[in-house]
């Protein structure tokens, strides 16, 4: 359980600092980096519950963020990819594509092909969370206008 709450404050503050590197300010800065945590949070917490399935642990990371970040962004009055950028930071599979490409170099055709096989899920479960939530966002803002600030 510490290790989940060091994972996840270290995350904030990579965050912050990709926040800063995008230029982000004030408040939003802050709670764009609170994002991160969230998304990592979840995604550790995710991960003990599904120890064998981790692109769904990359799913519901993904959602949970999404939902934060699409709720960040009616509050402060600000675009949604603001937010949601920087939350996705922590997720970004990184070491996988260096994997990929590392076995690429050796001649590894097996193993690259495995390691891209699974960066391009990851990918592709952190993609399917983020459309799944912000369709459902514009699907409700479209139907039901002006009902809650989360839809304006």
């Amino acid at each position: 359980m510490t290790a989940l709450l060091y994972e996840s404050i270290i995350s904030l503050f990579a965050s912050l600092c990709f926040g800063i590197l995008f230029q982000l300010r004030g408040r939003k800065l802050i709670f764009a980096a609170i994002g991160g945590m969230i998304s990592w949070f979840l995604y550790l917490g995710s991960s003990l519950l599904f120890p064998h399935h981790d692109i769904l642990s990359y799913f519901i990371s993904s959602v949970g963020f999404t939902l934060y970040s699409e709720c960040s962004a009616r509050m402060h009055h600000a675009p949604t990819s603001i937010f949601l950028t920087i939350s996705l930071i922590p997720l970004v599979p990184g070491n996988g594509i260096y994997q990929t490409m590392y076995y690429c170099v050796l001649s590894d055709t097996a193993k690259a092909l495995a390691e891209g096989v699974n960066t391009v899920a990851i990918s592709g479960a952190l993609a399917l969370g983020i459309v799944v939530v912000s369709s459902i966002f514009h699907a409700v803002r479209v139907i039901k206008p002006k009902h809650s600030f989360l839809l304006r």
